[in-house]
């Protein structure tokens, strides 16, 4: 398996999954810069806090289901209702603290996004242009960095949960703040 990595060229954590590789192919890393996608990501990133990111990309559709599109104004209003709903909900990850995180997150969005946009306030972690570190193997890719605690912070200040400095690099890597596709990697060019 090792080999059909290194002939292909790219990045070795997405496997030879389908939906992985499409997700690596595709998404990952690609710049991103609308405040409500970045608020999507953020919030699944979140709900992978102790899991796989396959997990969590094999169950998107139905977190996109389940919340409402992830439309922060809807998600922000809910209650101890919508939250047993979703404690009922096969589709997602049923944690109750994930999921009330995931409704705070809205709220802090709605926060943020009347205030300075909230796109705005994500890209401002990293002056607005994506870092691009060159990495040369996965080995070199670290679990976090500065910019990834100090976004950590900023996210945690705001009232978002679940957002550690590993997960706020998850998801910096993600909505392309930081192009980490090693560079022999067919994407590394194209993000």
């Amino acid at each position: 398996m090792q080999d059909e990595f290194e002939r292909s060229g790219r990045c070795i954590w997405c496997g030879v999954d389908p939906l992985y590789v499409a997700y690596h192919d595709y998404e990952w890393g690609r710049v991103e810069r609308d405040g409500r996608a970045l608020w999507e990501c953020l919030t699944l990133e979140s709900f992978q806090a102790g899991l796989s990111w396959i997990t969590i990309l094999r169950r998107r559709e139905g977190f996109r289901a389940a919340f409402a599109a992830f439309d922060p104004q809807v998600v922000a209003g809910w209650t101890e209702a919508e939250i047993l709903r979703l404690m009922a909900d096969p589709g997602i990850i049923r944690h109750r603290g994930k999921i009330e995180a995931a409704i705070a997150g809205a709220q802090a969005y709605l926060r943020i996004e009347a205030r300075e946009g909230f796109s705005n306030f994500i890209w401002g972690h990293v002056g607005g242009t994506p870092l691009q570190p060159m990495r040369q193997s996965m080995s070199e890719v670290p679990g976090h960095t500065p910019e990834a605690a100090a976004l950590s912070r900023a996210l945690k200040a705001e009232g978002f949960k679940f957002v550690g400095p590993t997960i706020s690099y998850a998801f910096m890597q993600a909505v392309g703040l930081v192009n980490d596709h090693v560079v022999d990697c067919p994407q590394h060019g194209a993000v």
